[in-house]
């Protein structure tokens, strides 16, 4: 897409996120300024960490440290250029020896691709040094879980369970650093692209089935490497699936939730695509929690219609800042972002 285009669909983007909005009518900040719907979720979510600086998951009773919803948390701030303080906080829990490595692996028995791409992007977004983070040399231990087909696999006891994200991720990161994509690495995920324009999550299946999610990270990272006759037809892909309320669903579901359509959109406005980069705008914003909502959920974002539910507004609201901000992924930095994390005031 040309400067210029991007330049115009930014700034509609900019003026559309300006406007009230059914859910967050007379949403002001403490400054008596309008709070933007991406700003006000920001806000929310740097709330919600765990002892200010991570998040945790909770499974089978016991609560674990949850990594990769911390990274999606720094993601968050930066695309909303809100919540810089708690962003620095989130890294550096990320970056302690432990966290890091109880994430990306050991780097000898465990390694795990995914995880090092999307903690490498993280790195980069926030501007420290990928090359020592956490004691590791984070693009060094990407590079070295490439294989011959061009895949990044996990090297691991457990098995290989990588797939589309993280290769989509671990583009987009390489892309960013001195040395760039392997071509080999872009090759392979171009080569996943089912017939119809879609891209599965899963790698090697005998069918080829898109997914939204899988679809809207391929087509971010096969633009950002120059391959764009197949991220147009992901793009293709994305638009046929969009539901008529504007929103996106899960691989065998009917119903839009925000995690997909906040991934989705971000792929359409970073494409230029706004007709329908804005209907699904318009359906995170109707999935925010507004002034009609208890203060304490004000400005975040429901998993789906259902209404609001603390075991998934955090992942849902993270997923959903990137396509209510519109910022791609292949740009994202925190450079600039405002230090404070913004609370709806209604009045």
């Amino acid at each position: 897409m040309s400067a210029l285009r991007r330049s115009l669909a930014m700034s509609t983007l900019a003026l559309v996120t300006a406007l009230p909005t059914a859910t967050a009518a007379h949403a002001t900040a403490s400054s008596g300024a309008t709070v933007r719907p991406d700003a006000a979720a920001a806000g929310w979510l740097a709330r919600q960490l765990v002892n200010g600086d991570h998040f945790g998951s909770v499974f089978d009773g016991v609560a674990y440290p949850d990594q990769g919803l911390t990274v999606d948390a720094v993601f968050a701030f930066a695309a909303s250029r809100t919540g810089d303080q708690a962003a620095a906080r989130a890294t550096a829990w990320l970056a302690q020896p432990a966290n890091t490595a109880g994430y990306v692996g050991d780097g000898t028995t465990e390694a795990y691709a995914g995880a090092t791409a999307k903690l490498l992007l993280a790195a980069q977004v926030r501007g420290v040094d990928p090359a020592s983070f956490g004691g590791v040399d984070l693009p060094a231990r990407l590079r070295g879980l490439q294989t011959a087909s061009g895949r990044f696999s996990d090297r691991s006891q457990w098995g290989d369970y990588s797939n589309t994200f993280g290769q989509s991720l671990a583009v987009i990161a390489l892309k960013r650093t001195p040395g760039g994509a392997p071509a080999a690495a872009v090759d392979f995920l171009a080569g996943t692209q089912c017939a119809d324009g879609g891209f599965p999550v899963a790698l090697g299946q005998p069918t080829c089935t898109g997914d939204v999610d899988a679809t809207a990270l391929a087509v971010q990272a096969l633009a950002a490497t120059g391959r764009t006759a197949k991220a147009d037809s992901g793009l293709a892909w994305l638009t046929t699936r969009q539901n008529t309320d504007g929103g996106f669903a899960a691989s065998g579901a009917t119903t839009s939730n925000a995690n997909s359509t906040g991934l989705a959109t971000e792929a359409l406005f970073s494409a230029g695509r706004l007709g329908p980069g804005l209907k699904g705008w318009s359906s995170l914003v109707k999935f925010q929690q507004g002034c009609a909502a208890a203060p304490a959920n004000r400005g975040a974002v429901a998993y789906d219609a259902s209404g609001f539910d603390p075991a998934n507004a955090a992942r849902a609201t993270a997923q959903a800042v990137l396509g209510l901000s519109g910022a791609p992924l292949a740009t994202l930095s925190a450079h600039g972002a405002r230090p404070d994390a913004p609370t709806l005031a209604c009045l």
